[in-house]
């Protein structure tokens, strides 16, 4: 009978697997589902997780630009040999004729109007008006602005006024016969008594004659990133100290403020 066994089973092994197929089917189909909604649920987890870390990660750049903006702003300070006190920005008034911005630091700090403000780059502006909780600064570029300048390759004097455009100085007070050419830097000669001498203004950037009158009509580019500061420096001379402030004053963010010597 082992030989009729043998024989048999070819027909009926067959039969006994196609009994078992659904059974085994079901049994993948469910794993299948079932893993492919594990997999979908930890794929959703991962997603979140991803978003979260990539939230995280803007918030370190801007973190870490910030702190590369404080840190040239502190080297500078200490290059410029004055006292200084840094400001953030609060808010931006950019009308056509008028260039005020606003910061966190008044009188309650010592801030006093006509005080040079400054970036890691150059001049800003001075302070035109001192609240005891901020204070206007007006940028060089306001049309209302002057500042005395110097070019800084033969010490030609001048004054440079706000031309009520971002990007934009001019010098109206130069014959055309005055030496001085694009690419001139200017900067500050200490006329005026507001501005100390040496801080970088501008770049000349066109020059044209004019044979009927009487001045050359020359333009420059500021030094300064008048439209992309976070935070100033407020300019104290070396004769007037920066007032002692007391670590206990804190800012309107709640962090503890103090001047930088």
């Amino acid at each position: 009978m082992d030989g009729l066994r043998t024989t048999l089973s070819f027909f009926v092994d067959p039969i006994k697997y196609l009994v078992d197929l659904p059974s085994v089917l079901l049994d993948q189909i469910i794993d299948s589902a079932t893993t492919y909604r594990t997999l979908k649920l930890e794929n959703e987890s991962l997603r979140e997780e991803q978003l979260i870390h990539q939230t995280k990660l803007l918030k370190f750049a801007a973190l870490e630009k910030e702190n590369i903006r404080l840190r040239a702003l502190l080297e500078n300070s200490f290059k410029l040999g004055e006292q200084v006190l840094v400001a953030e920005l609060l808010s931006v008034n950019m009308e056509p004729y008028e260039h005020i911005v606003v910061v966190n630091k008044g009188t309650r700090f010592g801030v006093h109007p006509q005080q040079p403000v400054l970036d890691a780059n150059g001049v800003v502006g001075q302070v035109f008006r001192a609240l005891p909780f901020s204070s206007e600064i007006m940028l060089i570029t306001d049309p209302n602005h002057a500042i005395p300048v110097q070019v800084n390759r033969n010490g030609l004097l001048t004054i440079a006024v706000g031309s009520g455009q971002l990007n934009k100085l001019v010098l109206p007070y130069l014959p055309s016969n005055a030496d001085i050419r694009p690419g001139d830097l200017l900067i500050t000669s200490g006329l005026g008594g507001t501005f100390p001498q040496g801080y970088p203004v501008a770049v000349v950037d066109e020059f044209t004659s004019q044979p009927n009158k009487a001045f050359a009509s020359i333009t420059a580019t500021p030094k300064a990133l008048l439209d992309r500061n976070r935070e100033l420096m407020i300019v104290w001379s070396k004769s007037i100290p920066v007032p002692f402030i007391s670590k206990s004053v804190t800012s309107e963010a709640g962090s503890p403020v103090d001047a930088i010597k």
